[in-house]
């Protein structure tokens, strides 16, 4: 399987099974009820999970939740801990709906706090980083690789922080800041008195305290390559620690042409969008456009992607039939190349119209979908079979004499061959 990587510009094979893979997805800001936008790192990375194990994979996710941050502290003065911990269930409550699980991990900055802290030391330590009235900040110019990842020159680099005196050089990055008691009611202490980190430092410190100094693959918006992901490159390989490598940007979804943010005040929550549309019709629109690409939110494509559902669920008016040996195989070429998801939905819409329900139902389930159990269809028999399969895979010969017990009495056999196994009426 290959994957397109933003730091070399290139697809990237990723290691055989069963690897491991290990994922950090960057996770929310958690000071409003999240925006549709929002899913689309958590949806990606928990289908890359789940084609991952599929495929044979040690596959592991995390997904961090930002809750120390400039705009909760503006959000909610004096009651900052108190809004994020509610935002933080409401985006817990409100992904869990999309109904795919939820990542391995989901740690928060607040309990990584006194490792960020043993980080910056570190870098302060080998002349990385600088202590300045309270504040600590990287210095940009100690790294000479600084803006490999985004393709920026020295130039052309703005950190997007409010302009401080405090710096050395425009450049430099906040690692830590000094408590400010009119607008931050929250505060850790530190070597340098009372503060609370930058939002960079964050994610470098809960990837490496999960996973160590390496791991395979960083994902998250196309948004965070600068500054965000670019300060955290710098900030981990300063300190030698390979960090990532592969660097996965999912494309932004766009509202009538325009980013959606809650800054242009253009935003549908998650929460609206389940609402709604239903969570399946929105897993086949994001299903619709290529992860890395733009994906234009309106009334019109979610009312394609239902239509598209619709279809998809109305598998059964055509006359059940078996698939070739070979079907599966175009299924595993198009997410194998670059987790090519409009390629799938091809291939599902086509096992649709020829009478594939098992294979149908077995590629909708990597993406959280499923066809509806009906009497006589045998598709959870079919469900079955695929487990009695995993279950021979991995020689647990018990567990599948009982999964053929279970789809006997559904009214089916099952017939093992070289090319696989199917299931026979009774």
């Amino acid at each position: 399987m290959r994957l397109y990587d933003t730091l070399s510009r290139s697809l990237v094979e990723l290691p055989p099974p069963p690897g491991p893979i290990r994922m950090y997805f960057c996770g929310p800001t958690v000071y409003a009820r999240a925006h549709i936008g929002n899913a689309r790192p958590f949806v990606v990375g928990m289908w890359l999970r789940s084609w991952l194990r599929s495929r044979g994979y040690d596959a592991q996710l995390v997904h961090n939740i930002t809750d120390i941050n400039d705009k909760i502290y503006d959000a909610a003065p004096s009651a900052s801990a108190h809004l994020a911990a509610e935002a933080t269930e409401w985006y817990f409550e409100d992904t869990g709906d999309l109904g795919l699980g939820m990542p391995d991990y989901l740690p928060k900055a607040t309990e990584s706090v006194p490792q960020i802290v043993a980080f910056i030391e570190e870098l302060i330590a080998r002349g990385n980083a600088y202590e300045s009235v309270g504040d600590v900040y990287f210095s940009v110019d100690s790294y000479p690789e600084y803006g490999q990842l985004s393709r920026r020159k020295s130039d052309q680099v703005e950190q997007g922080e409010e302009p401080s005196s405090l710096k050395r050089d425009s450049r430099d990055f906040a690692l830590w800041k000094a408590n400010k008691p009119a607008t931050e009611d929250t505060w850790w202490d530190s070597p340098w008195g009372r503060g609370r980190p930058g939002w960079h430092i964050e994610c470098s410190v809960m990837a490496e305290e999960i996973y160590g100094p390496a791991f395979e693959i960083h994902g998250g918006g196309l948004d965070l390559v600068f500054p965000h992901h670019e300060n955290e490159v710098a900030q981990s390989r300063a300190l030698g620690h390979p960090f990532a490598s592969i660097w996965t940007h999912n494309g932004m979804l766009q509202f009538t042409g325009d980013k959606m943010s809650k800054s242009a005040g253009n935003v549908t929550t998650i929460r609206d969008a389940i609402d709604k549309w239903g969570r399946e019709t929105i897993l086949v629109f994001f299903l619709t456009a290529s992860w890395r690409k733009p994906i234009d939110f309106s009334d019109e494509t979610m009312l394609q992607a239902a239509s598209q559902w619709a279809g998809l669920q109305g598998a059964f008016r055509v006359a059940k039939a078996e698939p070739g040996p070979a079907e599966w195989t175009r299924f595993e070429k198009a997410l194998d190349d670059d987790f090519n998801t409009p390629d799938a939905l091809a291939v599902l819409h086509d096992w649709r119209s020829r009478g594939y329900w098992g294979l149908l139902d077995k590629g909708l389930r990597i993406f959280g979908l499923e066809l509806p159990t009906m009497a006589g269809t045998g598709i959870e028999a079919e469900r079955l079979r695929d487990d009695r399969d995993a279950a021979r895979n991995a020689k647990d010969w018990a567990k599948a004499d009982e999964l053929r017990d279970a789809i006997r009495k559904m009214g089916y056999d099952v017939v093992d061959e070289s090319s696989g196994s199917r299931l026979v009426p009774l």
